[in-house]
């Protein structure tokens, strides 16, 4: 399995910018009913990332997603329009790892508590997390077998390869733990 996500992470193109599209398709309008855009401030003004709704009330990102004012925009296929499925939610609390590194991007995950609970909907449900039984740029899901096995941390603008992973399964302990306290 792991050989397959390093493949995967070789083949997939590094962090494409918001509406555009880097090696790949464009997926049918609402088959990734988990996928969120992420949306903060910083000093230079709005960035975005990708995320993974984990719970009706958490989104999974990468820890460098984070600024002020942060929202989560659910159900949306295309982030230029507005859309009737879309759900625009703030977030009440960014938790990044407590072992997050901004200098090497270790730990580089991310828990955002919700607002508001989401409402499922055909275009919005959460994705599995593989509790003990890809795609996207910064902070967006990689997925196999409809279950999140990596969070997208880093790679090239350009869009070749290498492109970085965090591991999901590694740090399901904290995010059991933090989603439980919450």
């Amino acid at each position: 399995m792991q050989r397959l996500l390093l493949l995967l992470a070789f083949l997939l193109s590094a962090r494409a910018e918001a509406g555009e599209i880097i090696g790949g398709h464009e997926a049918k309008p609402h088959s990734r009913p988990y996928m969120a855009l992420v949306q903060f401030l910083v000093n230079d003004g709005w960035k975005t990332c990708g995320g993974a709704l984990v719970r009706e009330d958490f989104v999974l990102t990468a820890a460098h997603c984070w600024g002020s004012a942060i929202s989560v925009t659910l159900g949306a296929h295309n982030i230029q329009e507005q859309e009737k499925t879309q759900q625009v939610i703030p977030v009440r609390r960014a938790i990044p790892h407590p072992d997050y590194n901004p200098n090497n991007i270790s730990n580089d995950i991310m828990l955002l508590e919700l607002a508001r609970m989401a409402k499922q909907t055909a275009a919005v449900r959460p994705l599995s997390l593989p509790w003990g039984k890809a795609q996207g740029d910064s902070g967006g899901p990689l997925v196999c077998k409809k279950v999140i096995q990596g969070i997208v941390s880093y790679g090239r603008s350009d869009g070749t390869p290498p492109r970085g992973y965090t591991k999901v399964s590694s740090f399901l302990p904290w995010i059991k733990k933090t989603m439980k306290s919450l």
